[in-house]
């Protein structure tokens, strides 16, 4: 049984601490971001729907067809996205997980939470070759998710009563090729991974505690950690910069860098409306505020 169209969505996420340093057996935290979503949309179509294996997109539909048995499917894909490519922010993850809902809503089959993470994590393999699986679990939770590397998620509960912004740099990030910095910077490296996991204890515990000065501080060190790494880039640090110069209690680029995003943490609701304003005048093409 079919629908004349099935219809899924989901929500994207952002690294607060710990990129990089994961890798290494060190905690990250991941936050969703449930107010920047993806829709995707299964309508009939006149021809067979075709793989394209190097598609996440695609995939993901062909992980959800195989899972239901369907070899031969007359449909097409139609997908709305707020969330931007290759900036950290979960997009293949989102789109994934988002079509993956709407093949089974639109051959009204029902789908759980397990398998909906296997099939999501099967198709992310085609984007990222051996996802850790933490953007899908960040894209499919509303809740904080600590991911330690071999030993698995957390969920932890935010309520800081504060606002993240975050800001693109306008720069494709490139993930692979600052993970191979890292890697090549070898024992020169470690000392400032080893800084990033204390610091991502300190963020959890300030969450906790609900210290947002504490947690500020931690977020604007681990920036200067991952400079020290090589991964940041002229265009991050510029808005970091402008963001603690604005006022911000703590800033940092996220994700795998050398492009992508930074995050601010504001107290204030007018505070963070004006700092996007103002980061989008020095350079951000786009911001995003988020309820913490």
């Amino acid at each position: 049984m079919t629908k004349e169209m099935g219809v899924g969505k989901a929500h994207s996420k952002i690294i607060l601490i710990g990129e990089h340093a994961v890798v290494y057996g060190y905690p990250a935290i991941s936050l969703p971001l449930n107010n920047i979503e993806v829709t995707c949309r299964i309508v009939p179509a006149e021809r067979p729907w075709v793989l394209y294996e190097e598609d996440t997109l695609s995939m993901a539909v062909f992980a959800a067809l195989d899972h239901l048995g369907i070899g031969e499917a007359f449909i097409r894909c139609q997908v709305d996205s707020m969330v931007p490519e290759k900036r950290g922010m979960g997009s293949s993850a989102a789109v994934s997980i988002a079509a993956i809902r709407a093949v089974f809503d639109y051959f009204d089959e029902t789908l759980d939470e397990e398998t909906l993470e296997i099939l999501a994590n099967r198709a992310e393999m085609i984007a990222h070759m051996n996802p850790s699986g933490l953007d899908a679990k960040t894209c499919l939770s509303n809740r904080a998710i600590k991911f330690i590397k071999n030993v698995g998620f957390t969920e932890l509960d935010v309520d800081l009563k504060a606002y993240l912004l975050i800001a693109d740099t306008g720069i494709h990030g490139h993930t692979r090729e600052a993970i191979q910095k890292v890697e090549e910077a070898g024992r020169l490296a470690l000392h400032n991974l080893h800084q990033l996991g204390n610091l991502t204890k300190q963020i959890e515990q300030g969450i906790a505690q609900r210290d947002l000065d504490g947690i500020g501080q931690a977020m604007t060190k681990a920036h200067s950690h991952l400079r020290a790494i090589g991964v940041s880039c002229e265009q991050a640090d510029e808005l970091v910069h402008l963001a603690l110069e604005e006022g911000a209690l703590g800033a940092k680029m996220s994700g795998g860098g050398l492009g992508g995003c930074i995050i601010a943490l504001v107290k204030e609701r007018n505070e963070v409306e004006r700092l996007a304003q103002r980061l989008q005048e020095k350079g951000a093409i786009n911001t995003w505020i988020e309820n913490l």
